[in-house]
């Protein structure tokens, strides 16, 4: 009688309370930003979204990859339709998930902010087409700013 208490109610509670803390404690959170170029909805039990993001922290550098994995579907539509813009992604690391039924990598992201500019320098600043997505833009720049980068662009 013991084993069975044992084998089938006390490890299985030990099982699932496991995968419940793992699941709502993040080792970290944060951000990063750069344009998605890869995502796609695969797995062949388990479909997760899984997704590149290229780092670019100046121009002629080398470019960092970000890996990331998306659960929610509403996140998931939303970085589609930011396809090729600037974004950022926020994200929720978690550790200790013993299978690739919850996502290829550790990061998750859970939410995206459209870029609304794109910093190359101090005082420049090269003016992106607001995206299209349903997030509203990070920040937008002071006149007196984008006047100065326009002038400094257009100077021989």
């Amino acid at each position: 009688m013991k084993r069975f208490l044992l084998v089938f109610i006390v490890l299985p509670a030990l099982v699932a309370g496991y995968f419940a803390f793992v699941l709502h404690w993040n080792y970290s959170t944060g951000d990063r930003a750069g344009w998605v170029q890869k995502f796609s909805h695969k797995g062949w039990l388990c479909k997760t979204w899984e997704g590149e993001l290229a780092l670019v922290s100046l121009p002629g550098s080398t470019v960092e990859k970000f890996n990331f994995t998306v659960r929610d579907d509403a996140v998931a539509d939303r970085i589609n339709k930011a396809m090729g813009q600037r974004v950022s992604l926020h994200y929720e690391e978690k550790v200790g998930l013993p299978t690739s039924c919850f996502g290829e990598t550790r990061h998750y992201v859970t939410g995206i902010t459209a870029m609304a500019e794109l910093p190359l320098g101090p005082g420049v600043v090269l003016p992106v087409p607001p995206a299209s997505v349903a997030a509203p833009a990070a920040s937008t720049a002071p006149a007196a700013v984008a006047a100065s980068a326009a002038s400094a662009a257009s100077a021989p």
